[in-house]
């Protein structure tokens, strides 16, 4: 049975505009004066926010006031502040035709991504989303791909990981799972060859093809 993890932010939908937002509105409310523009914070979607707000702020920041004030914006309007990237769409359709089980695995909080999805129709097309838990439990994706495959059974020499950065791709090696870089998203070429991912995407309708062929997969 084939089985797909995809990653949520940069590789199903495009987060920027909310995402960033939310970071500049908790940097001023934390009382930086210099704040980065989007495109400059780029580099914050993928990993952890605590991770991100801890270099952003430097040693012996107030961290938790800084996440409170992004999560009061991001539930409010940046989570939808968000578009699905072209193909995604053509891309699911292209597993639901050889019954893959297909799950979301995100670094993002549960309760966010779930509410994303559904907005956004993704969960039409997965069977379920693994994310993290608001105190960090499952935020790194070594950890989550592990709670994952527990929790599916999902033969790991079966299942690919789908996502646009390093820590991705890091998750997926680490459980002994095949991946795919997302070239679309946030990563670069140079990241995802540096963190190993087994093959790069251009496009979300470039996978399918990719996924048959790193495991062998015959569709005919």
């Amino acid at each position: 049975m084939l089985t797909l993890f995809f990653d949520l932010d940069g590789t199903l939908i495009d987060p920027q505009e909310g995402l960033t937002k939310a970071i500049q509105i908790a940097l001023e409310k934390v009382g930086e004066t210099e704040i980065p523009t989007s495109n400059e914070l780029r580099w914050c979607i993928g990993p952890p926010l605590w991770n991100s707000f801890e270099v952003l702020l430097g040693p012996g920041a107030n961290i938790d006031e800084a996440m409170d004030h992004y999560r009061e914006y991001f539930t409010d309007d940046g989570m939808y502040q968000a578009d699905v990237y072209d193909g995604i769409g053509e891309m699911f359709d292209s597993f639901h035709q050889v019954d893959a089980k297909m799950f979301i695995a995100t670094s993002k909080p549960t309760v966010y991504a779930q509410e994303i999805i559904e907005h956004f129709g993704i969960h039409a097309h997965v069977e379920r989303l693994f994310g993290s838990e608001l105190d960090g439990t499952n935020s790194d994706k070594t950890e989550l791909l592990k709670f994952a495959l527990d929790e599916t059974g999902a033969d790991p020499a079966n299942s690919v990981m789908i996502g646009d950065r390093q820590f991705d791709i890091f998750g997926a090696r680490n459980n002994a799972i095949p991946s795919v870089g997302a070239l679309w998203g946030f990563g670069d070429p140079d990241e995802l060859h540096r963190a190993e991912a087994d093959s790069l995407a251009g496009a979300p309708e470039e996978v399918p093809e990719i996924v048959f062929d790193l495991l062998g997969f015959d569709v005919e």
